[in-house]
């Protein structure tokens, strides 16, 4: 009974020492074949233009993002600017199309999203340092091409799936549980035309909105991407203003969502 019990447990324990082995190699292949760990950290900032588009509805956004952890994002209809940022530590927002033209501290919803996408390098890079845990939970599809899936579990709880296309181990897709005030919400993004920025490679078409909800679905086109530009640590703080706090949990309404 003894010898039975031990080699169960030699055979769980090391099933789940390659497992961890398996998801560091995929970490580690993913990392390289977006152009390598020195090249990605030798990139502190990157200044994005696009085009926003849902249906016959466009917009322009734009993103300005620098490590290791401010981002803010923009986004332009008819002459109003919508803006979203972060500082490492502060959400805020202008909301003129809600009619708020003064600077507000984010939601819960919206701080909750802006403070993940703000992780400049990737949820994948040092995720060890940042408190987070990787699991390879083996092959999946995506439509019906075969990839690999990896379980990302983030210091805060919220988890989000990557899918590699299993030729050149860049993420094709990535979906998102965030658990927020006792829910689960659900998102997916898919991932394409990547090309080159000083070196590594960026996704230039990223399609996402609502899991299981394709009337929600939006989608980003890049048109320029800049890396290494000088952006100033004022850009993401917020202005001087009324701090008020929006009442709900989200703020201004993402589009798509």
């Amino acid at each position: 009974m003894r010898k039975t019990l031990a080699l169960a447990l030699g055979i769980v324990c090391g099933s789940a020492l390659l497992s961890a082995q398996t998801a560091d190699e995929l970490v580690s292949k993913n990392l390289q074949a977006r152009g390598g760990l020195e090249k990605i950290k030798a990139i502190k900032s990157l200044r994005t233009i696009g085009r926003f588009q849902q249906g016959s509805f466009t917009a322009q956004v734009a993103q300005d993002a620098k490590a290791p952890d401010d981002i803010r994002e923009s986004f332009t209809i008819q002459g109003m600017t919508q803006v979203q940022a972060f500082d490492g530590t502060t959400g805020w927002q202008i909301s003129p199309f809600q009619g708020r033209r003064d600077p507000e501290m984010l939601g819960e919803d919206d701080l909750r999203d802006i403070s993940e996408d703000a992780d400049f390098y990737g949820h994948l890079v040092d995720y060890k340092e940042k408190g987070s845990t990787v699991e390879y939970l083996g092959h999946d599809t995506v439509d019906g091409d075969d990839v690999y899936r990896l379980k990302v579990t983030l210091k805060n709880g919220d988890i989000i799936y990557y899918y590699l296309d299993p030729d050149t181990y860049i993420e094709i897709r990535t979906e998102r549980q965030q658990f927020i005030r006792g829910a689960v919400r659900e998102t997916v993004s898919n991932l394409g035309s990547y090309k080159q920025v000083d070196g590594v490679y960026f996704p230039f078409s990223i399609e996402s909105g609502q899991k299981n909800r394709p009337d929600s679905m939006s989608t980003i086109t890049v048109e320029k991407m800049e890396a290494n530009v000088n952006i100033p640590d004022s850009e993401f703080k917020m202005p001087s203003g009324p701090a008020s706090t929006p009442k709900t949990g989200g703020g201004a309404a993402k589009p798509g969502e």
